[in-house]
């Protein structure tokens, strides 16, 4: 796994607990915690679709 998957996958960890959690009441924090889950969620499958790419070599040995 990539750097860039591992930051993407604890930043949906941590915005997910904030929001299971319940410890803001205000509404505007969990909103964008909830938006952050989308976001760095869909980040993390991006950046692990990228991290798969798989090395051509074009000299036939």
């Amino acid at each position: 796994m990539s750097k860039s998957a591992l930051c993407f996958l604890s930043l949906t960890l941590i915005c997910s607990a904030v929001t299971f959690a319940d410890a803001t009441s205000m509404p505007f924090w969990e909103m964008a915690a909830k938006a952050g889950i989308g976001i760095f969620g869909l980040l993390f499958v991006a950046s692990l679709f990228v991290g798969r790419r798989i090395k051509f070599d074009p000299v036939l040995r």
